[in-house]
């Protein structure tokens, strides 16, 4: 087998040279001359430079400040004239539609909660303040809706004592 034959033979390139001392300081020196003029300009964070605008919007630029920037009146002015806030309008009021009488009274008869409460009441049970509460309001909203509606409780019972009676039974006989 004959081996490929070798081009000119050059000779090995010379040892690099070694840098001295003076030569290595100089490039560190650059180096962090460099390495030192990086990163923003000072007072960048506050005042920022502003972009070239793309396809020149002419809206105006949105402030990068944080915070709010109404204008305050200073001195006796600000004093004199507080700011009157507007009311929230509430949702949950103007979403349920209002029922009429009829439809409430006929809702509260029917409501199972109630019917629950004055059996506990009738069987001697003695009830949590907040059940008692909501049934009292409850009652007192049925007698509202019976008044305006012309409907009577009971034209049968002749003896006032016992109609109140019944009342102090159903409201828990406090």
């Amino acid at each position: 087998m004959k081996q490929p034959v070798r081009e000119s033979q050059k000779k090995p390139a010379a040892k690099a040279k070694r840098k001295t001392r003076d030569e290595i300081n100089t490039e560190a020196r650059d180096r962090k001359r460099d390495k030192k003029h990086r990163g923003n300009a000072s007072g960048s964070r506050a005042n920022p430079v502003t972009a070239a605008r793309k396809g020149g919007e002419s809206a105006k630029e949105k402030d990068p400040r944080i915070g709010s920037k109404k204008p305050i009146a200073l001195g006796a002015a600000a004093v004199a004239q507080p700011e009157k806030k507007a009311k929230p309008a509430k949702k949950a009021e103007e979403k349920k539609p209002r029922l009429t009488p009829e439809e409430e009274l006929a809702k509260l008869e029917n409501d199972e909660r109630l019917d629950t409460l004055l059996d506990r009441l009738e069987n001697g049970e003695t009830l949590k303040a907040e059940d008692q509460a909501w049934l009292d309001q409850t009652l007192d909203r049925i007698d509202v809706l019976m008044e305006q509606l012309g409907i009577a409780l009971d034209d049968d019972v002749e003896d006032e004592e016992a109609e109140e009676d019944m009342y102090r039974l159903l409201k828990g006989g406090n």
